[in-house]
């Protein structure tokens, strides 16, 4: 059986946290692997180990799922955090891109440059505007 670690007190509470205690199949899994150490000798020490370490390994991961799980429990529903939001960003960029691209396209080809490169500007935009649309 693993503990619930989740119910301990963080550590930015002031508060020090026990460590979690060892669990029973644990410890008892420790001494075998020691009884076994000591009856078959230091040929089969490495195999002990690992498989030790694999089933401590399996143990840390379902305490991590355990806080995990508890600690989305407790946050209230529908609080997913929120993506953040380019839309400033893209439109500042579109405006800084389109100052010095107006100058430049109203140099080339006048009238026409200048709607030919606001037109892109403005397809540009248009199109995250609906694939933000659509990520809704």
């Amino acid at each position: 059986m693993v503990p619930d670690i989740a119910s301990q007190q963080p550590p930015a509470t002031g508060r020090p946290v026990p460590p979690p205690s060892v669990a029973p199949s644990t410890r008892e899994d420790l001494r075998a692997v020691m009884a076994a150490r000591r009856d078959l000798g230091p040929d089969y020490e490495d195999a002990l180990v690992d498989s030790f370490l694999d089933k401590l390994d399996v143990e840390i991961a379902a305490r991590v799922r355990n806080e995990v799980a508890a600690h989305l429990s407790r946050q209230p529903p529908g609080s997913q955090p929120r993506q953040k939001d380019n839309g400033v960003a893209v439109a500042l960029g579109s405006l800084g891109i389109g100052i010095p691209l107006t100058t430049i396209a109203g140099a080339a080809g006048h009238l026409p440059g200048m709607v030919l490169a606001w037109g892109g500007i403005i397809a540009v935009n248009v199109a995250y505007a609906l694939g933000r649309r659509n990520q809704r």
